[in-house]
């Protein structure tokens, strides 16, 4: 088993699929709760001893949940994984060398596997085409987003930016934390010999819901960090789909939150970011993605 990786899994309501995913991990594993109702943590502690179970008792959101489990957490590296995904066999004592070869090198993301076909997520494939290229000192081609069922950090380094954006909650919280992390000097690297394989369920979840939060999430972001150019045209886009319309009147209630949190990007991860975007490639949302639908682009 890995010893300087700790799993960190947040779970709302996913009982049977995490205890069937459970086995597969291959590291300490802290699992925190968002609330279940379907007896999700009292199942984990009677069937897995050895996983330490925290209970929120409340939705606080995948972010949220992330960084209660990193604060816990004591070795110098955290892999994160869904209640849908595992990593496979190796993946994390490679992280673990890559990282420690690397000190400039703050997250590693990997090779997305979907399903029980094992596809590889488009997600993937945008990162594979490295659009921004590779750091001399880095472990593979540097990205700015990430989806988190795919990502071995340095936990320092994730605690120095304060991790998640607990406001975000989930959906799309992905990408303000890799902005930080590249603001504050880090690299961030697409690795592909690192591979998760993500098994999401095809229903349970509603589709217009997440696409709201996900709207809020983006143009929030873009507030926070972006020029207004850039937040004019999520707003534009947004405004085409009625989810969309009503993200943004979500994403108008944290105005204040915004104003006080908000500073600009330094000008070379902004220009990153404008590269990724004339690449055709966009951070990647989530991993909450049912199979027969393709991601977002990295």
């Amino acid at each position: 088993m890995t010893t300087d990786v700790t799993i960190v899994v947040a779970t709302r309501n996913r009982r049977h699929q995490l205890l069937s995913l459970l086995p597969r991990h291959t590291a300490p594993v802290i699992m925190v709760d968002n609330g279940s109702d379907d007896g999700t943590p009292a199942a984990v502690a009677r069937e897995f001893p050895g996983v330490r179970v925290v209970e929120l008792g409340r939705n606080a959101g995948a972010g949220a949940a992330r960084n209660v489990g990193v604060g816990l957490a004591r070795t110098p590296y955290v892999a994160f994984a869904d209640d849908d995904s595992y990593w496979a066999p190796g993946a994390l004592d490679r992280a673990a060398a890559l990282l420690r070869r690397h000190p400039r090198t703050a997250l590693l993301t990997g090779e997305v596997r979907v399903g029980a076909a094992a596809r590889r997520d488009p997600v993937s494939a945008a990162m594979a085409r490295a659009p921004l290229g590779t750091e001399p000192d880095a472990p593979g081609p540097t990205v700015l987003g990430f989806l988190a069922c795919a990502v071995v950090l340095r936990r320092d380094a994730y605690r120095q930016v304060g991790g998640f954006a607990e406001r975000l909650g989930t959906y799309g919280e992905e990408a303000l934390l890799a902005m930080d992390l590249a603001a504050a000097g880090w690299n961030l690297a697409y690795v592909p010999e690192l591979v998760a394989h993500h098994l999401p369920v095809p229903a349970g979840r509603d589709p217009r819901a997440r696409r709201r939060v996900e709207t809020r999430n983006r143009v929030l972001t873009a507030a926070l960090r972006r020029p207004g150019s850039v937040l004019r045209a999520v707003v534009a886009d947004a405004w085409r789909d009625p989810a969309g319309r009503a993200g943004l009147r979500d994403a108008a209630r944290h105005s204040g939150w915004v104003l006080r949190h908000r500073r600009r990007l330094p000008v070379e991860v902004e220009a990153a970011l404008v590269t990724l975007s004339r690449a055709g490639a966009t951070a990647p949302l989530s991993a909450e993605v049912p199979e027969p639908v393709p991601s977002a682009a990295a």
